[in-house]
């Protein structure tokens, strides 16, 4: 569905399914690649970043119980440290962490270099005023997924961690977790905050082809509001100043949204009226 056509022609089909498999191959090189880097600074990756969020000197829990004490709230953050045991109960287990992981880690560091080649997979079907935008797509994509890892790992996760370390169903069940449980969700919070925090990317390529609109978006914005508002009171203690936290950044990417989607709207409607006069 190109716009243009390059010197060659228009490529067929074939072609696309050939370029999609380099496209493949040069970012599974990249992710084994960023992943050779984290597996040699393995030993920092667990006991700096992953396992930091259970000792109980942890940035975010200090932040939290510092908080606490100020405008006496909930002091469920000041703690020693959270009451279970991380165990591996198989032979390679330590071994496969460690593998998987680095991929994971390689995958992040290398999520650059995959939107580079995704722009160039799609470049063709865009016009050349669009085409000049490739570096601050990169960058902005790029920066939006850091900051949503950043935010997963240093909010979401160890937020998460506490309420799960302290529900307790019975004093008779004794919490051992178990490495690859723990890692889970480590991994996924961190991931699945850096997708979400693209939600302004996302929404702007669906404006462009006109899946959503501000107006839509405008519409829901109070159901959006409201399940923001529930995730925030799951996973934080039961304080304003917590919930609200967590809450502002999603809903600055919703409004943030809005206006992107917006501004197309403008845009589309400028050019569609200079064709008229044309």
């Amino acid at each position: 569905m190109a716009k243009q056509k390059n010197n060659a022609g228009e490529m067929s089909f074939l072609g696309h399914l050939e370029e999609l498999r380099w496209l493949l191959v040069r970012s599974s090189a990249g992710i084994i690649i960023g992943g050779c880097i984290a597996f040699a600074f393995s030993s920092f990756i667990f006991d700096q970043i992953i396992f930091a969020p259970v000792k109980g000197d942890f940035i975010t829990y200090r932040i939290f119980c510092d908080l606490a004490n100020k405008y006496d709230l909930d002091k469920s953050f000041c703690i020693q440290e959270l009451p279970f045991e991380i165990q591996s109960r198989t032979m390679d287990g330590q071994f496969t962490t460690d593998i998987w992981t680095s991929i994971t880690a390689g995958f992040i560091l290398a999520f650059p270099f995959i939107l580079w080649q995704f722009w160039k997979f799609i470049s063709p079907a865009l016009y050349d005023k669009e085409k000049k935008y490739a570096v601050g797509f990169i960058v902005m994509t790029s920066l939006l997924f850091f900051i949503g890892v950043i935010f997963g790992h240093y909010l979401i996760t160890p937020l998460s961690l506490n309420f799960l370390a302290n529900y307790k169903i019975s004093d008779v069940v004794k919490n051992d977790i178990d490495l690859d449980s723990y890692l889970s969700l480590v991994k996924t919070t961190a991931i699945s905050c850096g997708l979400v925090f693209e939600m302004p990317i996302i929404m702007y390529f669906l404006s462009k082809i006109g899946l959503v609109s501000a107006n839509f978006l405008r519409t829901y914005r109070k159901y959006a509001i409201v399940v923001i508002l529930i995730i925030a009171a799951i996973v934080t203690p039961p304080d304003v100043v917590s919930q609200t936290i967590v809450s502002i950044p999603l809903l600055i990417l919703y409004e943030v949204s809005i206006f992107i989607a917006a501004r197309i709207e403008k845009n589309k409607a400028k050019l569609e009226k200079a064709e008229n006069n044309g």
